[in-house]
């Protein structure tokens, strides 16, 4: 090759590389204007918070709370805690948003007034919700709305959180490190959602 055609592909090389830089340059205003965008409309902050600690269902969880008078925030916490929000089934039975069991869906129907409970149901949100609150109801007002027992009792089933104590029950007495992790939790997911989703839950302001 001689010295003028290796000169003339060292320049068009030279332009092609150049050439890119404008564009990346552009793409990266795009991206910046975008961000931009989502930041000023909070849009940004909303997706981070819903990534972070979801919410879904929310008018169903106020409603439950105002009927049963239990926290809404407390529901969000056991709700995020059992399932993440998704449909989940495991491997014990339970399903739904907040993981009821076959078993603890027939008595919380006949308790109820209910008669024609369907296993099926169980993937409808409303009702594994209200099927849910009634549980959380029912266990608070067995521990004297001692919300660590029962929690526990929740997830350990009332049987165990009697043993450790029952009304009065603190974390820190729970001997199963699976039911305490799983206490400390939902307490801990009980202020976030409070505080994070204060208007979305029915407390004013969020």
């Amino acid at each position: 090759m001689s010295g003028r055609t290796r000169e003339a592909a060292r320049t068009k090389g030279g332009s092609r590389r150049r050439s890119r830089w404008p564009l990346w340059g552009g793409i990266a205003v795009v991206i910046g204007v975008v961000v931009g965008v989502l930041v000023a409309g909070g849009a940004f902050d909303k997706a981070i918070k819903e990534l972070t600690l979801p919410l879904e269902h929310e008018d169903i969880i106020r409603q439950q709370a105002h009927e049963k008078g239990v926290d809404a925030a407390l529901i969000a916490a056991v709700i995020d805690t059992e399932s993440k929000f998704t449909n989940a089934e495991s491997s014990a039975g339970a399903r739904g948003l907040m993981q009821i069991t076959p078993a603890a869906a027939e008595f919380i129907e006949k308790q109820s007034g209910g008669t024609t409970f369907n296993l099926e149901d169980l993937s409808d949100p409303e009702i594994n919700i209200r099927y849910g609150t009634f549980l959380l109801k029912e266990l608070l007002e067995r521990y004297e709305g001692d919300t660590a027992a029962a929690l526990a009792a929740y997830n350990a089933g009332p049987g165990n959180a009697d043993k450790w104590g029952g009304a009065g029950l603190s974390v820190e007495e729970i001997p199963y490190p699976e039911t305490r992790a799983y206490v400390e939790l939902v307490l801990e997911r009980q202020k976030e959602y409070r505080e994070k989703y204060g208007s979305e839950l029915g407390y004013g302001s969020g």
